[in-house]
């Protein structure tokens, strides 16, 4: 779907902000005015301007809660929220660049206030991981006086939970609790904690299903995993191993992190090969890739970042060992694998995950028609989330507790 741009990876994370207004994470007029003003590719130019907007917006906030205007200030908070987010994008080339943590550390804060002032029933959390915390936030559910189902998501290579409370609001809107965190590789953890993405992410889910199942708000039975994008990889990933999960959800399906990004022709085992005996002509190769493309800049520029490589051979290294072959069939849960035929950056990945799935399985394809083809539906958010939670109600349902605890006053 083609927006502004000429240039897609600008295009799209246009459209990405365009459709979290749907959320109230932005707004069209902001978002278009703000894209205006940006050159194609140049990533610079892309910070600066939406950091504009973030502060303009930002400074709205505080002076709509100073004057006791609390929806505007909720408002206001969030969509600066998201514009910081934004502005921060393009700067991974540098992990050593202050304005990464320090953007990020404002979107936060902007997002917490306006979660503060908000009408939905919701924590910030630290889930014990190794010798750290993973970061998250518990939103409990609406009009339920027992322990309710509860909804387990995680983003992928690129976002952050504040990007989730989409999918809070659905949640608990239909009686279902919500568990959004980061791990490894994502938002704060990667960059305030500086721990990168790792292949077994059971290790990292299972300390997250530990935590929500010692909350008294929580049907145990009823406990479900959603990983968006790269997530699609990470949670069938840890769905396979981490049993105690009623439902699983891809969004959108991965089943070889880097089958669509070998060379041309060339096998996995080649391409191995080729990185390992010459990683300096591989990185050559790479970084005019790099300069061709906006594209290839920012992947192998987040890759780099979120996956704590020291070079693009180095990250495409540590990429390919993100494949489920071998793993998808000991997932035991329903599983809803969902692509999008627009999707550039995991073609075929989502029916062929689908495809290696011996559990109780569902697929479900998102349409150009529809206006929602595009990676994870992010032009039509609303859409999206209507189709998955009617799925995750009925999968729910199926294993609801006969004799689920009434939670006191």
């Amino acid at each position: 779907m083609h927006v502004i741009f000429d240039d897609a990876q600008f295009d799209f994370q246009t459209l990405r902000l365009l459709g979290s207004a749907a959320s109230g994470e932005a707004e069209v007029g902001e978002v278009l005015s703000t894209a205006y003003r940006i050159g194609e590719g140049d990533f610079e130019g892309w910070t600066a301007e939406w950091l504009k907007t973030a502060r303009r917006v930002h400074a709205i906030a505080g002076r709509s809660r100073e004057r006791g205007h609390r929806v505007s200030a909720r408002e206001a908070y969030f969509r600066a929220s998201n514009y910081y987010r934004a502005a921060e994008f393009y700067l991974h080339g540098d992990p050593r660049d202050p304005r990464i943590v320090d953007f990020s550390r404002s979107a936060r804060s902007c997002f917490e206030q306006a979660l503060s002032l908000s009408p939905l029933t919701a924590e910030r959390v630290a889930i014990p991981y190794q010798d750290t915390v993973l970061p998250g936030y518990f939103y409990r559910a609406e009009e339920t006086r027992s322990r309710a189902p509860t909804l387990i998501v995680h983003t992928g290579y690129d976002g952050t939970q504040e990007e989730l409370r989409a999918h809070a609001m659905a949640a608990t809107a239909r009686g279902i609790n919500c568990l959004t965190f980061e791990g490894p590789g994502q938002g704060a953890v990667i960059r305030e904690q500086g721990l990168g993405f790792r292949p077994d992410w059971e290790a990292v889910v299972t300390p997250v299903v530990d935590y929500v199942l010692g909350l008294p708000a929580v049907d145990p039975e009823r406990v479900a995993l959603l990983g968006i994008s790269f997530g699609g990889y990470l949670a069938p990933r840890a769905a396979a191993f981490e049993h105690r999960l009623a439902a699983c959800i891809a969004n959108g399906g991965v089943f070889d992190f880097m089958a669509p990004r070998l060379p041309s022709g060339m096998s996995r085992q080649a391409a191995i090969d080729w990185v390992r005996d010459d990683p300096g002509g591989a990185n050559e190769v790479m970084r005019s890739l790099m300069d061709a493309s906006t594209d290839s800049r920012w992947g192998i520029e987040n890759g780099m970042f979120t996956f704590r490589a020291s070079s693009p051979a180095d990250y495409f290294l540590k990429a390919l060992d993100y494949t489920l072959a071998g793993v998808a069939e000991k997932i035991t849960c329903p599983t809803l694998v969902i692509d999008s035929e627009g999707d550039r950056w995991y073609p075929g990945q989502a029916r062929q995950l689908f495809d290696a799935l011996t559990c109780e399985k569902t697929f479900l394809n998102f349409t150009a028609e529809e206006g929602a083809e595009d990676h994870c539906q992010v032009g039509s958010p609303s859409l999206s989330t209507q189709r998955i939670f009617d799925w995750l109600e009925e999968a729910l349902s199926h294993g609801e507790s006969a004799t689920a605890e009434r939670l006191p006053d």
